[in-house]
């Protein structure tokens, strides 16, 4: 840990508790929300090529590629596969960050001007 993590990190333990939950809370809803975007584009692209290609990820895994498939289903394959990938990883992040976004800000704290 450098000297400036660990300055972040006084900085941050020297908040006053309601401080610290609505940094962590708001950072928990802002962080789902860029998480559910990606996971709409992830399955959006998977949408894409199972349209293309008039099947699921799954039932080409089983059947294997054509033996005359060109570079244009190679590389449809491999993208196909990476956002089946990026569509997995995503919505494990948000499973992990929903229970702590769903608490919402203790004392019902809404950020507002005067609060």
């Amino acid at each position: 840990m450098n000297s400036t993590t660990t300055q972040i990190e006084k900085t941050f333990l020297a908040l006053p508790q309601t401080e610290k939950d609505a940094i962590i809370s708001y950072g928990a809803a802002i962080r789902l929300s860029a998480l559910r975007q990606r996971l709409f584009l992830a399955q959006s692209k998977l949408r894409h090529f199972e349209e293309k290609c008039s099947t699921t990820l799954e039932q080409l895994e089983q059947r294997g590629l054509a033996d005359d498939a060109d570079f244009r289903m190679h590389e449809d394959y491999l993208m196909w596969h990476h956002w089946a990938d990026v569509a997995a990883r995503t919505k494990k992040d948000i499973a992990l960050l929903e229970p702590l976004a769903a608490q919402g800000i203790p004392g019902g704290t809404s950020g507002n001007v005067g609060d």
